[in-house]
């Protein structure tokens, strides 16, 4: 349902603080139903990519699809925010 779904608002600095990468970094980006942050992708070891955004108000991992994110403009990914029914 979407009402259960977390909000994310990308461009809201408290959001960007409270919301991180699973390692913790706040410069992460939506892409193509996943997520990418440039501080993980500058590491040698690390993967950039991932699929969970932490929610460091209460440690929850928070997979794309439990979450709604907006920008100036709406919604950043519609199609994952309405319900497919088949």
């Amino acid at each position: 349902m979407m009402d259960s779904k977390k909000v994310v608002r990308i461009e809201d600095r408290q959001d960007r603080w409270r919301y991180v990468c699973p390692r913790g970094h706040r410069s992460w980006e939506p892409t193509n139903h996943h997520f990418w942050c440039q501080k993980c992708a500058a590491h040698p070891e690390m993967d950039g990519v991932f699929h969970e955004l932490r929610d460091r108000k209460t440690d929850d991992l928070l997979d794309r699809s439990q979450v709604r994110l907006l920008d100036r403009v709406g919604p950043y990914d519609i199609d994952l925010d309405s319900e497919v029914a088949e």
